[in-house]
Parts: structure tokens; C-alpha cells; sequence
């Protein structure tokens, strides 16, 4: 079965005030993601491509459909506080992105196939 990750900053405070180096936590999803997911990730990606929704509400729906891909092992708050923000919308349209095509970049692969 096809499997992904996401990895937050568990040290953000340190990161923050002592510039230390950033220690992450990860998380895989889930072994079996069912067909809705994709149907609902479809959704959120054409909301994010300039449906009737501010930006702010679409960030809301993709921050939501991560959560819910990763079966709440998570918050939205942890997307909020835990990614680095100059990174954070291109993570979270990869991640949608893998639910919808199953695809991801070759460096991802390798990261990936180290963790399991």
C-alpha cells in the first residue's frame, strides 16, 4: 500500500527564540485511505483554485482534508504553529495532491522508503 508522510517542528519555542535547530515529528498516513478521501481532495483542490472562497477559507478547507487524511492524528493547529510558513501551502497541496493522484516527487520517495 502507497504511504506518505508529513513531519511538524516538535521544538518551535527553541527554534524561535534560541534559533536552535529544528527537531520534527512525523506522521504516516493511515495504511488505507478509502476512495472518499480522493472525492472530498478533488473538492478542496477546486476550492483552492479560485472557486467562490477567500483564500483564508481555502487554506481552511486544505488544512481540514490533511487533518482528515491523516485520520486526526493531528490538528489544524498543529498545521498552523508546527510548518514552516514559506513551505506550508506547497505541503499542503502535495499532500492533497498524493490522495487525489497517488504521485509524489522522487526526493519525498526517498525520505519515505528511509522511514519504513
Amino acid at each position: 500500500m502507497k504511504k506518505n508522510f508529513i513531519k511538524f517542528v516538535k521544538n518551535v519555542k527553541e527554534v524561535e527564540e534560541k534559533n536552535a535547530e529544528p527537531q520534527f515529528e512525523t506522521f504516516l498516513t493511515p495504511s488505507f485511505i478509502p476512495f472518499r478521501k480522493m472525492y472530498d481532495a478533488t473538492e478542496a483542490l477546486e476550492a483552492k483554485e479560485g472557486a467562490d472562497v477567500t483564500e483564508k477559507e481555502a487554506m481552511d478547507i486544505m488544512m481540514d482534508m490533511v487533518v482528515d487524511i491523516y485520520g486526526k492524528q493531528f490538528t489544524k493547529d498543529d498545521i498552523l504553529d508546527k510548518l514552516h510558513s514559506p513551505d506550508t501551502m506547497e505541503e499542503l497541496e502535495s499532500q492533497i495532491g498524493w490522495v487525489a493522484q497517488g504521485k509524489m516527487n522522487d526526493d519525498r520517495k526517498k525520505q519515505l522508503a528511509k522511514m519504513i
